[in-house]
């Protein structure tokens, strides 16, 4: 009868190492799908996202550009007119030769600028609506200025306030 011996430690720490690696690899795999799934699933439904802050500045400054080149001057006659598109394609490929070094070198800074006013505009959002707030939901229980007991004498219309002309 020939036995078989059960495997060593080391033998089942080497097996058990291979099925936690196999493991992982079908997880991360697995993850990688759904993930592409999902971008895939949302370029669909909003279409594609927008791209670096630089990418949308060198967007900008190509789609100005063109409609710049492109536009006929009513102001100018029909005589300056070729003269006039002239000069505008010329300062507008200046401008893009001088913004395109600065986005090239500087990419993360546009990025950064971003961020810094979309803080800006969080902030001078809050500050309106807080403000807005104090405009439309003033309490006129607590005004000092009705302590005295008078009332306007008017009819209760309207949430006007009372105006003293004393």
């Amino acid at each position: 009868m020939s036995e078989e011996l059960p495997p060593s430690d080391a033998a089942r720490e080497e097996a058990a190492d291979e099925v936690r690696a196999s493991d992982a690899d079908a997880w991360a795999t697995a993850c990688a799908e759904d993930l592409q799934a999902e971008k895939a699933r949302r370029r669909a439904e909003h279409g594609t996202p927008p791209g670096s802050a630089a990418e949308e500045l060198r967007k900008l400054v190509d789609a100005v550009a063109e409609k710049l080149s492109g536009a006929q001057s009513p102001l100018l006659g029909a005589v300056a007119g070729p003269a006039a598109q002239q000069v505008v394609r010329q300062v507008v490929q200046q401008a893009k030769d001088a913004v395109e070094p600065v986005i090239e070198r500087n990419p993360d800074v546009f990025d950064h600028l971003a961020a810094a006013g979309n803080e800006l505009l969080a902030a001078y959002r809050s500050a309106v609506q807080a403000q807005e707030r104090r405009w439309t939901g003033r309490d006129d229980q607590g005004d000092p200025r009705d302590q005295d007991g008078r009332g306007d004498g008017g009819d209760d219309a309207g949430p006007g306030e009372r105006i003293d002309l004393d």
